[in-house]
């Protein structure tokens, strides 16, 4: 058979346990003992995951600091027909983990790429934070440099849906300090250890999530926060004169004013304008 006969293998996303080997799914199993080569971020770690499966696969690392260079190598793999299974330490690959840039590469050599649902540290929190807003933003890790972290947060500030982000537990509490610095005391929830044995649910205001956090703490962690408040708008009069009035009074100039005006109340701009002038220095 020459290599254009060759029918390309299928690159799977493989979602695996975040701490509770109890969540391993029976799809996970038979996509994992059927790969040819499983691409991963340490191979001591899914080694460990397969010795419990009783699969004895070919690892390759694939990491954050080696996937561009290791993903030319597992497309020219899968273009020979192997079929390969790429996993995180724990968790859905590509979501705060590596894996977009060979889904990517995949993609673009025509590969198909199959995803492989399982657990997530993202949807296992959502799912028990109680959120009465099903919209949110998520960040992944915070910036590790403290002018970097302080700067996003800032750009976050004005959002009014909730705020997500993964910590890593030695940077928990100046990720908190930030947070409550920037975004002032929201109420928040922390979620560590999700699946394992020392779960561990808090909520309360960031101010006092920042005490609970102080010192020594262990294992990953999930951060919610909540969106800004939105701010109630005074409710504009209809009235031409009462509207001029208005806008003056919010701070809007007299030409803005004049122009906002006559789109709302479909009027000439140059008759809103005279009007707006006389009224201007009353």
């Amino acid at each position: 058979m020459t290599p254009l006969d060759l029918k390309p293998g299928t690159l799977h996303i493989v979602a695996t346990p975040i701490g509770n080997l109890g969540d391993i799914s029976l799809r996970m199993r038979e996509v994992l003992a059927a790969a040819d080569i499983i691409a991963c971020e340490d191979t001591r770690h899914t080694r460990k995951l397969l010795s419990h499966l009783n699969i004895n696969a070919k690892l390759i690392s694939c990491h954050r600091d080696n996937e561009q260079q290791k993903a030319g190598w597992l497309i020219k793999q899968l273009l020979a027909g192997s079929n390969v299974a790429l996993v995180s330490d724990a968790g859905t690959p590509g979501l705060s983990d590596p894996g977009a840039v060979l889904v990517r590469a995949a993609r673009a050599a025509g590969i198909v790429v199959l995803p492989v649902p399982g657990p997530s540290a993202l949807a296992t929190a959502l799912s028990v934070a109680g959120l009465a807003d099903a919209s949110f933003y998520f960040g992944g890790f915070l910036p590790a440099k403290k002018s970097e972290r302080r700067k996003q947060l800032t750009a976050l500030k004005p959002l009014s849906c909730a705020l997500i982000f993964y910590e890593a537990p030695h940077r928990i509490e100046a990720a908190l300090q930030d947070c409550l610095d920037i975004l002032s005391d929201r109420p928040a929830q922390i979620f560590r250890e999700l699946t394992k044995l020392h779960e561990e649910h808090l909520s309360g205001l960031l101010s006092e999530l920042l005490e609970r956090m102080r010192g020594k703490v262990l294992g990953e962690l999930v951060l919610i926060i909540s969106g800004a408040e939105e701010k109630q708008q005074e409710e504009r009069p209809e009235n031409l004169d009462a509207l001029i009035l208005w806008h003056r009074d919010q701070g809007s100039s007299l030409k803005d004013a004049a122009r906002q005006i006559a789109e709302t109340l479909d009027l000439p701009k140059s008759q809103v304008y005279q009007q707006a002038l006389r009224l201007w220095q009353t």
